[in-house]
């Protein structure tokens, strides 16, 4: 019987009491009411007097849980928080699992002990699911918290300017709010596994003293939380690449690859808007071109996470040599001892544009140092996968994955540098074999009705989703609007999936698209041009529901499209500066405007 079709006279429970059910329950998640469940359970079982009591609590009768959040952008924060829940059941503590952008934010106040694990996206940004548990905090309207014990794990790369910037957030409002915090927060770089594990360790046994082990019976972790699939960044499938076949034309000053990689019979299933995580293996010619720079013995052993393994496997398959960190320049100006390094490492400023315009190899080769096998390695990152958005429907390649991948490529005194998994699925020869593991994005959805009209913006390889959408739409039989905008540099060159987008057009099944080929006029055009252009239309398609969707630069062209939704606002909208700020930000709180930007 569906709670909604509930009665007094269909249970043992009074009008008023079913009244209230009914109320509380329709305020839940999906993963509270998961735990409501296992709560009630537990209580009908043991008795109300049966249940452990939170030390301190006021409330006879408050189930003792510790509740742990996540705000992730690219799935590692939710990784560790569920590799936390699962540590804690295993020691018997009752948990709620949740993302923060489920959690309700009037619960904040009902809680004693409270567990976060939260990345910063872009600029010192919350990622997309801990965006309104941060305005919350930050507000008039967040309580008092003098009950509250708390810990936090930040997860951030030091390449950007406000590293862990919303870990630290988090942590002066909490911590102002009147909560203790009963571990100091980590701050993570982007290799966090190690640290990851510690505070795990460390924060459980913080948690002893305030908890009582409440048998694994009553642990909730909402299986909508765990991951679908056996595969993943830790444990990746090895899958076969099909096809890695050029999409740019043969004069292009880019090089796009559509590739096709063959998921066999691992099981994995994927939706729409999903990413998939790549582990690729450097080139051997730049582990070449590091091993003679620096006269070492490729095959003399060192040491990287307890393993032991010759210096060109540890560099080809352990180590990330086409991304710098400002840690890695700072120890090679104190090995290198040169004195224009050790200025520039002291600035920040200049430490991180080095790091964004150079690779290992060219640290070594302008600053020369003498260093043994084990100092090198111990100063360079591990490898992490690189996420790309899936440019296919399962509906329609069944066992298959697709991506739209572009070479990134530079160089640097006549020295080609390239992106480390960009080059390993460009130059990838059919039937190679290659790890994976699918990255689900629920932030990056097609609207749950299909008659929703769609509006989406994905410049260069921005437009892979939105492949996977048409594709999606085209299986299902959708017969709602669909808007693409896209741009690149030349028409002749650069139109990827040009045959498939006209074959949609002619179907039906895509409304309409507009094109922005930048360097084909005298004045270069964009995007937010188009959209510009056809704000009065835009305004329409937004004013009848639907939604819209970015994929691509977050830098420039995200910003630069966000201003255009905004001038559309004012100028169609009516509205001032203000009203088209809150507009925007009530499509986002409606899931009506997303992005995948990176």
């Amino acid at each position: 019987m569906l709670l909604k079709e509930l009665s007094s006279l269909a249970s043992p429970l009074s009008a008023g009491q079913v009244d209230k059910l009914k109320q509380l329950t329709a305020e839940l998640s999906a993963v509270q009411l998961a735990w409501v469940s296992g709560y009630l359970a537990a209580t009908s079982e043991q008795g109300v007097a049966g249940v452990p009591q939170v030390a301190g609590s006021n409330e006879a009768g408050t189930e003792q849980v510790i509740t742990i959040l996540y705000g992730s952008q690219t799935g590692n924060g939710r990784g560790v928080a569920t590799e936390l829940a699962e540590k804690a059941q295993a020691q018997g503590y009752a948990v709620n699992l949740t993302s923060m952008g489920d959690y309700k934010t009037r619960q904040l106040k009902q809680e004693s002990l409270l567990l976060l694990v939260v990345s910063t996206h872009g600029e010192g940004d919350a990622p997309d699911d801990a965006i309104e548990l941060h305005k919350f905090l930050s507000s008039k309207r967040a309580p008092k918290l003098d009950n509250l014990n708390y810990s936090i794990l930040a997860l951030g790369d030091s390449s950007y300017e406000f590293f862990c910037q919303t870990g630290k957030d988090f942590d002066s409002r909490l911590s102002a709010l009147g909560a203790k915090a009963i571990t100091p927060i980590v701050e993570c770089d982007v290799d966090y596994q190690e640290q990851a594990e510690q505070w795990q360790a460390d924060v459980l046994e913080a948690v002893k003293p305030l908890v009582q082990s409440a048998g694994a019976s009553v642990v909730s972790i909402a299986s909508s939380q765990v991951a679908t699939s056996n595969f993943t960044k830790q444990k990746p499938y090895t899958a076969e690449l099909l096809v890695s076949q050029k999409l740019t034309g043969r004069d292009s000053d880019r090089d796009v690859r559509h590739v096709e990689i063959e998921l066999g019979e691992s099981g994995i299933q994927y939706q729409a808007g999903d990413a998939l995580g790549v582990w690729f293996s450097n080139s051997q010619e730049l582990v070449s071109e590091l091993i003679e720079a620096l006269e070492l013995d490729e095959n003399e052993q060192v040491t990287v996470s307890k393993e032991s393994l010759a210096l060109r496997d540890a560099l080809t398959h352990k180590k990330e040599l086409t991304q710098l960190y400002p840690g890695l320049v700072s120890g090679w100006a104190e090995l290198s001892k040169n004195a224009d390094l050790l200025t520039l490492s002291a600035d920040k400023a200049l430490t991180r544009e080095f790091v964004n315009n150079h690779q290992v190899a060219d640290l070594v080769r302008l600053y020369p140092a003498k260093v043994t096998a084990e100092q090198f390695v111990g100063l360079l990152r591990g490898i992490t996968p690189r996420l790309y958005s899936i440019a296919s429907s399962q509906a329609e390649v069944e066992s298959e994955v697709h991506l739209t991948v572009a070479l990134v490529e530079d160089e640097r005194d006549g020295v080609a540098r390239f992106g480390g998994a960009s080059q390993f699925l460009a130059s990838a020869e059919e039937g190679q074999a290659v790890q994976v593991y699918v990255e689900p994005n629920n932030h990056f959805r097609l609207p749950e009705n299909p008659d929703t009209p769609v509006i989406m913006v994905g410049p260069g390889t921005g437009v892979a989703p939105f492949r996977a959408f048409m594709q999606e739409r085209a299986a299902q039989g959708v017969e709602g609007k669909a808007w693409l905008f896209f741009g690149n540099p030349h028409f002749e060159q650069d139109f990827l999936y040009q045959t498939e987008w006209q074959q949609y057009l002619q179907s039906g099944e895509l409304s309409r698209i507009d094109l922005a080929f930048s360097r084909d006029q005298q004045h270069k055009v964009y995007v937010q041009h188009k959209l510009a252009e056809q704000g009065e239309q835009l305004w329409q398609w937004l004013e009848d529901g639907a939604h819209f969707y970015i994929c691509g630069d977050a830098e420039r062209m995200a910003k630069d499209v966000h201003q255009a939704l905004l001038d559309v606002a004012v100028k169609f909208g009516h509205k001032t500066p203000e009203q088209a700020e809150q507009y925007l930000e009530g499509l986002r709180a409606a899931k009506r405007y997303q992005k995948d930007v990176y």
